[in-house]
């Protein structure tokens, strides 16, 4: 099938909302927005406001849907991929954190280079290469140094390497190790078994990416999952009946984690009162069970 769309002006795609249904208050200010985050980007956001038409097989909206409800649910969406963000960080470097110094303690510095202590060769291979290639680009001032400076190994020390390595491919090293004892070790500090360790890397790798990316994350449906921990209790507690492809179990994850890494955080409060400030954004919607207002992890 061929594309044949053409490209539409602003002034004629807030027409083409209007005619389908949408009311546009003040359309300046549309103009304004259209201009600057774009139709494109914004149909994300008023998808959920679609209804089929009853003519030409074309969407319309719902009666009541305005272009400020739109505009709400995307500054929602917005300011709460600023909050997932700022809790990844701090995981994200506890996780650094603990992945090079147990490494450099029981291997040496540049034991995590050694395939012997991984499972597959041709991963580790893979992964040892795309570090080549992120140590190589890097202009941070200790890399420049240790370039200029050594000339073997090629590759620095696992604390410098942990500071330059991308999250996913940390992700690899450390779920490629393999002995069971080492990935344990990493995550004893978070309570938790190497396996939900390994598999929350991986998915917070790809909300990450997302958020760095600027996408959609309020009612996102995840292709990567977590693993719904066995242990501590409270958390699959917590996670009982929500819907593990979306939001909700990753929030909570996060919580847990940033409770261990910054115990006097406000991030949960911060959280909660984002959702209470939006109605429009359905808690249903990001995999929150119903009663989740009455589970004690959402208590602040």
């Amino acid at each position: 099938m061929k594309f044949e769309k053409h490209a539409v002006s602003v002034p004629n795609q807030i027409e083409l909302l209007k005619r389908r249904g949408m009311t546009v208050g003040d359309e300046a200010q549309a103009q304004h927005y259209l201009n600057f985050i774009s139709y494109y980007r914004l149909r994300a956001y008023w998808l959920p406001f679609e209804v089929p038409a009853a003519i030409n097989g074309d969407h319309a909206f719902r009666d009541g849907t305005t272009f400020e409800d739109v505009l709400t649910l995307y500054i929602f969406d917005r300011e709460l991929r600023l909050l997932v963000l700022d809790a990844i960080e701090r995981v994200e470097v506890a996780l650094r954190a603990q992945w090079a110094h147990h490494m450099a303690m029981t291997y040496g510095p540049h034991g995590y280079l050694e395939q012997g202590h991984y499972a597959h060769i041709g991963r580790h291979a893979s992964a040892v290469a795309e570090l080549n290639k992120e140590f190589s680009r890097s202009r941070d001032t200790f890399a420049t140094h240790y370039r200029d400076k050594y000339t073997s190994p090629k590759l620095p020390p696992v604390w410098m390497a942990a500071e330059v390595m991308s999250f996913g491919l940390l992700s690899k090293f450390y779920s490629d190790l393999k002995l069971r004892g080492d990935r344990n070790a990493i995550a004893a500090p978070f309570a938790l078994d190497e396996k939900v360790v390994t598999s929350f890397a991986h998915h917070i790798s790809h909300v990450r990416n997302i958020c760095a990316h600027h996408g959609r994350l309020w009612n996102k449906r995840f292709t990567v999952k977590m693993t719904v921990p066995k242990y501590p209790a409270k958390l699959p507690v917590a996670m009982r009946d929500a819907d593990p492809r979306y939001l909700h179990n990753t929030l909570v994850m996060l919580d847990y984690l940033l409770a261990l890494i910054a115990p006097d955080n406000e991030w949960k409060q911060r959280l909660v009162a984002l959702i209470d400030g939006c109605p429009l954004a359905d808690p249903a919607s990001m995999g929150f069970p119903a009663d989740w207002r009455a589970r004690a992890v959402w208590k602040v």
